[in-house]
């Protein structure tokens, strides 16, 4: 997978769905020593407290106490810092790292917003991570749980710490799509141009993105389109789906990874979109048709991997379209003739997501089929990969290992604990109305 590649920007699989990994991904190690006030110094072990204004301006790495939106301090970690044009000597503002969540929150905040006097300039990680996890109450675990979106499971360390060095100020903090302004959560590669916007305005059908509002109003009296530039191949009421073909329309996907890269952490962006199809979900009114996320998969996966990278945009999300981009993955599958999976590695939630989608959808039909029923049968059935069907049902219990082959013991009230336990499936994709090719018989 490797490092984010300014030079290379389009599309490799990394799942975009949430996992908790303990305390947020990101963190530089604070150097062990420093020097205090008099020249002596630090003892690595310990925590210094320097206060008031004879810390101005703070460095990169110092812990100090933030106003958040909520208006309640929460502890951060200053990542990088900037001085205003024509400021004083201590005229700057802080990017800071809130490290109870996600790199999701990080932002640029101004000195006022800062309490000086909880400052820390010399702080030894280890130690600081068990007062950190002796203090943390069950609430906020729970809260890092839930806002904490990928890890970075297939980086080496070395591409890791290179990921984060390179991403680790977001470059852009709004985009405007649509009716929607929204806040960003990560860095994406942009072209070196827009270095200087803190704002980007996206054409909600072509995805071209501009500096400034005018320029979106000018484009949009000129452009065209009003839906993804590609084949209808699903609608259903006000839903449809529309397959791209990144070779087809090049542009339109290197928009696609740059927006996308906005809201997903270590996707691993590359020049060459060609192999890969986008499958760009919309919801439809008289205006056109509005992207709610997409999925991408390879036009050719030796892996069998019929997914690669999937997104619901954030003013869409909680509404079951990640479980209906998941479910519509697998129907591709199934026309396909073919069993499929998706590209590894997963994170924790990610696993858990598809997790939730094999356990329900294993457990309908084993709670409908009458006699014995093997993985084989399962998978033709489903489009599920055996390897998943059966470490599914391992995790459930449902499944022994009797005379040199898996037998699986599906009790009914067994399977509907585990059913309820899935949750809901979100929407439902109606099979008799995707109409759609394979790929490589378009060809």
């Amino acid at each position: 997978m490797g490092s984010i590649d300014t030079s290379t920007r389009a599309e490799r699989g990394s799942d975009p769905i949430p996992t908790p990994n303990g305390l947020p991904a990101g963190e530089d190690p604070v150097q062990p020593t420093a020097v205090d006030s008099n020249g002596a110094s630090a003892d690595s072990e310990s925590l210094r407290k320097r206060k008031g204004s004879g810390v101005l301006p703070l460095e990169v790495g110092t812990r100090v106490m933030c106003r958040w939106r909520d208006g309640k301090y929460h502890p951060v970690k200053v990542i990088e810092r900037r001085k205003f044009p024509c400021g004083g000597v201590n005229d700057y503002e802080y990017y800071v790292h809130y490290t109870e969540f996600n790199r999701r929150l990080d932002e640029w905040v101004k000195l006022e917003q800062l309490d000086l006097n909880s400052v820390e300039t010399v702080v030894d990680e280890k130690v600081e991570d068990k007062v950190t996890s002796l203090k943390m109450t069950r609430h906020q675990k729970r809260k890092i749980d839930e806002t904490h979106v990928e890890g970075h499971e297939e980086l080496d360390a070395a591409s890791l710490r290179e990921h984060e060095e390179f991403t680790k100020v977001k470059n852009i903090a709004t985009i405007e799509l649509g009716r929607y302004e929204i806040e960003t959560w990560y860095f994406s590669p942009f072209p070196p141009e827009y270095n200087d916007c803190s704002k980007l305005f996206f054409c909600e059908f072509c995805l071209n993105f501009m500096k400034r509002k005018e320029q979106l109003q000018r484009h949009m009296r000129k452009c065209d389109l009003k839906h993804p530039p590609g084949d209808e191949i699903y609608r259903s009421g006000t839903l449809s789906m529309f397959e791209v073909d990144g070779k087809k329309n090049k542009v339109y996907g290197q928009n696609l990874c740059y927006l996308a890269k906005l809201f997903l952490d270590h996707k691993t962006l590359y020049y060459d979109v060609d192999l890969f199809l986008f499958y760009v979900l919309c919801e439809c009114d008289d205006r056109g048709c509005h992207m709610v996320g997409y999925f991408s998969k390879e036009k050719h996966s030796e892996e069998s991997y019929n997914l690669a990278c999937i997104l619901t945009l954030p003013p869409y999300q909680r509404k079951g379209y990640g479980k209906f981009l998941i479910a519509f993955s697998y129907e591709l599958s199934k026309k396909e003739g073919k069993v499929g999976t998706p590209e590894r590695p997963l994170s924790d939630l990610g696993m858990l997501s598809y997790r939730g989608y094999w356990t329900r959808v294993l457990l309908d039909i084993l709670k409908k089929h009458k006699g014995n029923i093997s993985i084989k049968e399962l998978s033709d059935m489903t489009a599920i990969k055996a390897e998943d069907i059966l470490s599914t049902l391992q995790g459930l219990e449902l499944i022994q290992y009797r005379k040199g082959q898996h037998v699986i013991c599906a009790d009914p009230k067994v399977l509907d604990r585990h059913l309820k336990a899935a949750g809901r499936g979100g929407l439902e994709v109606d099979v008799s109305k995707l109409i759609w090719t394979p790929y490589k018989e378009q060809n």
